[in-house]
């Protein structure tokens, strides 16, 4: 047999295959292997700090854990990813700064168990560092730098230093905080307090918090997942849609879908005025005072009480949405946005084409 006719019976054999395939109702497939879609994180630069530390050893899941949740769910989409946290936790601490003395970044070798692979194709491998106050090694005691701190550190040099970047991120991220950030204690989030940082030097951030359980004590490691996978497709829409701006940051409380029930679509929120979260101090000697932490109850006329409309508080706590807000670092009363046409887009964004859940 010739070649050609060879040839010529092998291609009718294909086409008969085919033929009886597409009989059957199945469809025949080129064998030939496609290039599998990028990620729709793919290439850019993130930087993710937080104020609950990076330690994630407390049985509460209250020190750290919702960060190694975020890192894992942006280096999937294929971020490459940076950690720069406080030492310890430092929950509370705003913007403060710290002024003076030495802070070190120290690597995390041993990560908490099950998050070690989650960055292991990203360039920088998902580095994880810790920042303390001191001139050397940093010890199981040694103060912490603040959320502030660490993101200021990490732009102005330590990405330099220790990864090797050149130039900003593309993006922070903070948190994922163990409970939510909401109403007047926005004021004194470490959370929102790092990414106003970033914003001050121009780089666009987003601040994540989730709810606890019922009891406000536990936090759900479920409750982390579902916002961080939130939060990775959130960042990819705003990427695609030439949204990332470090004009404001943008601030999402997550709501506790540990029972089962799933997250109420995303809104666009303003930071309300009541007090979710009551400081009380009781005096236990002639010059001291026992701080007390506590959960308000909204009572008409009180202090507790949200007056505000389309609050933060409101949409996560009685509706069980996820509450987005633009925070900004300008605390002029009155002042006009500079760019009010990517605000709007931003809220379109949010309540028509981000993911629902």
């Amino acid at each position: 047999m010739s070649s050609k006719t060879s040839t010529t019976r092998r291609i009718g054999l294909a086409a008969l295959g085919a033929a009886l395939l597409a009989a059957t109702g199945v469809t025949a497939y080129a064998t030939t292997p496609e290039k599998a879609a990028p990620l729709p994180l793919a290439g850019m630069r993130i930087l993710i700090s937080d104020d609950d530390s990076m330690q994630a050893a407390k049985a509460s899941n209250s020190d750290g854990l919702g960060l190694y949740e975020l890192r894992r769910a942006m280096c999937a989409a294929g971020a490459d990813v940076v950690v720069m946290a406080p030492w310890q936790v430092q929950s509370g601490k705003g913007t403060a700064v710290t002024n003076g003395g030495v802070l070190t970044a120290q690597r995390r070798t041993a990560l908490p168990a099950g998050y070690e692979d989650d960055c292991a194709q990203a360039p920088s491998g998902g580095a994880v560092y810790g920042v303390c106050l001191a001139d050397g090694s940093c010890t199981k005691d040694s103060p912490s730098a603040t959320p502030a701190d660490t993101v200021k550190l990490a732009l102005r040099a330590g990405l330099k230093a220790k990864a090797g970047w050149t130039g900003a991120p593309d993006l922070v991220l903070t948190g994922i905080n163990s409970g939510p950030n909401v109403s007047a204690q926005v004021n004194d989030s470490g959370t929102v307090g790092a990414a106003v940082a970033a914003i001050d030097q121009h780089v666009p951030a987003i601040a994540f918090s989730s709810a606890g359980d019922e009891t406000n004590t536990f936090f759900p490691r479920v409750n982390y997942r579902a916002n961080a996978e939130f939060g990775a497709r959130f960042v990819a829409g705003l990427r695609q849609r030439g949204l990332l701006t470090p004009d404001f940051a943008l601030k999402i409380d997550y709501p506790d879908v540990s029972t089962g029930t799933p997250a109420g679509p995303p809104l666009w929120t303003r930071v309300g005025h009541g007090q979710v979260v009551w400081h009380a101090y009781e005096q236990t000697g002639e010059n001291s005072f026992a701080i007390g932490l506590g959960l308000c109850e909204e009572t008409p006329g009180d202090p507790c009480t949200e007056t505000v409309k389309n609050a933060d508080s409101t949409a996560l706590f009685r509706d069980g949405r996820i509450a987005v807000a633009p925070v900004t670092a300008d605390r002029t009363y009155g002042v006009r946005e500079a760019h009010p046409e990517t605000l709007r887009k931003i809220r379109a964004y949010v309540e028509h084409d981000a993911p629902r859940r």
